[in-house]
């Protein structure tokens, strides 16, 4: 059976749950763990949320990987861009071109949508390696990842 990609969109909330049920299973050996599901409300408003660009690669009924990207509207320069969010390929399929697919469905949509570029946040060497492949390359100066969470009080 041959490999197989495609967009998600409403009506595919199960994958969602699915993907983050198991997490581990897509992620670097002994880093990912299960991930609590969306409820139904919201995977639906995330499946609809036009902005959201999240494709699957399947054999069959069988999910071997996934990308998940944002398009940004920019107020300057292009108008819009790409963020590379994150993918994940199940351990069964790594190194059978299923990244490569995904990554090749993203480049497909940003030509259809005159998007001109997409930016990746890499963590690891392994994924640097891979973006690379893909055609990515690291910008010399690099930004500081920095994350804040609003308190529950902050209403």
């Amino acid at each position: 059976m041959a490999l197989s990609v495609r967009r998600l969109g409403p009506g595919d909330e199960s994958i969602l749950h699915f993907l983050a049920a198991n997490d581990a299973d897509f992620d670097l050996e002994g880093r990912g763990e299960p991930l609590r599901p969306l409820d139904a409300d919201t995977a639906r408003r995330y499946l609809e949320n036009p902005a959201v660009l999240h494709w699957i690669a399947t054999e069959g009924d069988t999910v071997a990987g996934f990308l998940y990207c944002l398009h940004l509207p920019l107020r300057a320069d292009d108008g819009h861009e790409l963020l590379l969010y994150e993918i994940g390929v199940h351990i069964g399929w790594r190194r059978h071109g299923v990244g490569r697919a995904l990554a090749a469905a993203m480049d497909a949509w940003m030509q259809a949508n005159a998007v001109p570029e997409v930016w990746v946040l890499a963590d690891n060497p392994v994924a640097v390696e891979f973006y690379r492949a893909c055609g990515f390359a690291m910008e010399d100066a690099q930004p500081v990842y920095m994350t804040r969470r609003r308190a529950e009080n902050d209403g």
